[in-house]
């Protein structure tokens, strides 16, 4: 028998109007339906109702886990600072990690993500090949000092996570391993009712090579991704590669100076001298690890700073500033040019490619050069994919143009390789007799962010609209108001208990059938059930609450229907 859950007895208070500092559609809709109360910024309980979305995310999330042969453990929040101090990471996530001292001064943080936890876990556990493969996970609270946690359970600096990892002795059984929770997450999201999409990424601070994202398509999405109508390419936009494709065919002249003054800017350079912005080179110069590195970008397309930083992890990027002019007469503000750079790294986009030509700082105040062509007036010392992509630019695969949606991450799986045995030495003995080097994956999925992103995708005008994995209750009866109706509210949500069905029934007195129409319709169970004004006749009217359909049955009738 299942439960029945009545209103008068909930804890739960709904709100007709949202928050004050609500930007998101869950934010607001998950507030005002009580699901969820903010404790402080990014700091969220969650209440009985909500509770039950979570556990019912959690559970599909399990089932799909167990499945392929994972196991679940649970390891600890509070961690020892050592294991991040030796992956690095205890400095590479920098203020995200919230960190604290125990009364003896020794140092821990509150645990972001476990790889280095679950290593030394495997380590300890196993010995040879034949404890492996092994792939293992949990769920999880983890912890991110967030500088602007916002939008609700979105971004949060508390959050519930499902990460798992998997342990092997071969590549190949690595890329056993995530194709399997490839699959699996597939499964979960469609059980979910989510709509998604499968992009390639970047592993970022996580390390690794293969990386893939699961984002659901999104207005809240904090994500930009690129989807080719063509193909079926789709990627996260810091993993967007384009070609580089030396130019052969073109004869340019030499080097001519222009007398250019009060143009610093890409802007005022382009109108001064009547050429498009895309006829110019833009140097942006950054600081990497301290040291000055100058960026080459035409100079209609903007530095992706959060693309470059990824290239060049764990390095620390920033902008120079005024002060790191001073000293180095060869760098002159806003009119940098790559050529005569001598004691300057250049980096630049494929877009400037060997043979392409360009208008250019000349080095000079008030200067700029023509024809500085790249290969021969320049050298470039790298190239990497670093503009912000934009619609329109060219899809890797096909050649047509990408279109850009916005997305909310719900899952990423790396396959790690061996970044985290090696630092830690998970070695076990081979089948030769002699030690192997284990590779790992590691795989999470946003329990709680996949809350939030269910109600952004399927909520509508009146409220919430769960699918039935993770609704709170199967059946939401709703007694009109007088006695005779709640009593039979009561003994229609007894009859669907009784087989199997998961029921809310609103047997709440003193509260008007308008305002229990609208908590219905705003708390979003998938089937509404009302005792209204056929009671007597013993018939009551089922609402499909996606749909709006609606339709008097007898008890009886309703019943069997609801539970067939």
């Amino acid at each position: 028998m299942a439960q029945v859950q009545r209103m008068s007895r909930l804890m739960l208070k709904t709100l007709r109007d949202d928050p004050a500092d609500a930007e998101t559609l869950s934010h607001k809709l998950l507030v005002r339906a009580g699901y969820v109360r903010r404790n402080s910024a990014g700091i969220w309980t969650w209440l009985p109702l909500g509770k039950k979305v979570l556990d019912n995310v959690a559970r599909v999330v399990r089932e799909e886990m167990d499945a392929i042969g994972a196991q679940e453990v649970l390891l600890p929040a509070l961690l020892p600072k050592e294991p991040y101090e030796a992956s690095a990471r205890w400095e590479e996530y920098g203020d995200l990690l919230f960190r604290l001292k125990d009364r003896k001064g020794a140092e821990y943080l509150l645990g972001p993500t476990h790889e280095e936890i679950f290593t030394l876990v495997v380590k300890d556990q196993a010995a040879s090949y034949k404890d492996l493969p092994i792939m293992l996970y949990q769920i999880q609270t983890k912890y991110r000092d967030e500088a602007r946690p916002r939008s609700g359970v979105l971004r949060g600096r508390e959050f519930q996570m499902k990460d798992s990892y998997s342990f092997d002795t071969t590549d190949e059984g690595l890329a056993e391993s995530y194709r399997l929770h490839r699959e699996a997450y597939q499964k979960i999201f469609q059980r979910l009712g989510l709509d998604y999409r499968i992009v390639s990424a970047v592993s970022g601070a996580m390390g690794g090579s293969a990386s893939e994202e699961f984002l659901a398509p999104a207005a809240a999405g904090e994500d930009t991704f690129v989807d080719c109508p063509s193909c079926s390419y789709a990627a996260n936009t810091e993993a967007v590669t384009f070609a580089l494709t030396p130019v052969t065919d073109q004869e340019h002249g030499q080097v001519e100076e222009l007398d250019t003054p009060d143009t610093p800017t890409i802007e005022t350079l382009a109108e001064h001298l009547g050429v498009p912005a895309a006829a110019t080179l833009k140097n942006l110069l950054v600081k990497v690890d301290g040291e000055i590195v100058a960026v080459g970008v035409p100079g209609n397309r903007e530095v992706d700073l959060g693309k470059l930083g990824e290239h060049l992890a764990p390095a620390v990027v920033e902008l120079v500033t005024a002060e790191d002019f001073e000293g180095r007469p060869e760098l002159v503000r806003g009119y940098v040019g790559p050529q005569g750079l001598e004691k300057v790294r250049y980096l630049a986009d494929p877009r400037v490619a060997p043979g392409t030509a360009w208008i250019t700082g000349a080095n000079k105040p008030g200067t700029h050069a023509r024809n500085v062509v790249a290969g021969r007036d320049f050298t470039v010392d790298e190239y990497l994919d670093v503009v912000v992509v934009e619609a329109g630019d060219p899809c890797p695969n096909c050649g047509a143009g990408l279109k850009l949606d916005r997305a909310i991450e719900i899952g990423h799986i790396f396959q790690l390789g061996r970044k985290y045995a090696d630092t830690f030495q998970l070695d076990v003995l081979g089948q030769q007799g002699k030690p192997v080097r284990v590779t790992m994956g590691s795989y999470g999925i946003g329990v709680s962010r996949a809350v939030a992103a269910l109600a952004e995708q399927s909520a509508d005008e009146k409220g919430l609209c769960w699918s039935p994995e993770v609704a709170p209750a199967d059946v939401h009866v709703v007694a009109a108001g007088k006695a005779a109706q709640t009593e039979l509210a009561l003994d229609v949500a007894e009859q669907l208990a009784a087989r199997g069905v998961r029921v809310l029934v609103d047997d709440r007195a003193g509260v008007s059938p308008g305002v229990k129409f609208t908590d219905a319709e705003l708390i979003g169970v998938p089937t509404i059930v009302v005792a209204g004004r056929r009671t007597a006749e013993g018939v009551v009217e089922v609402k499909d609450r996606r749909t709006g359909e609606r339709e008097e049955l007898p008890v009886a009738e309703a019943v069997a229907r609801l539970t067939a």
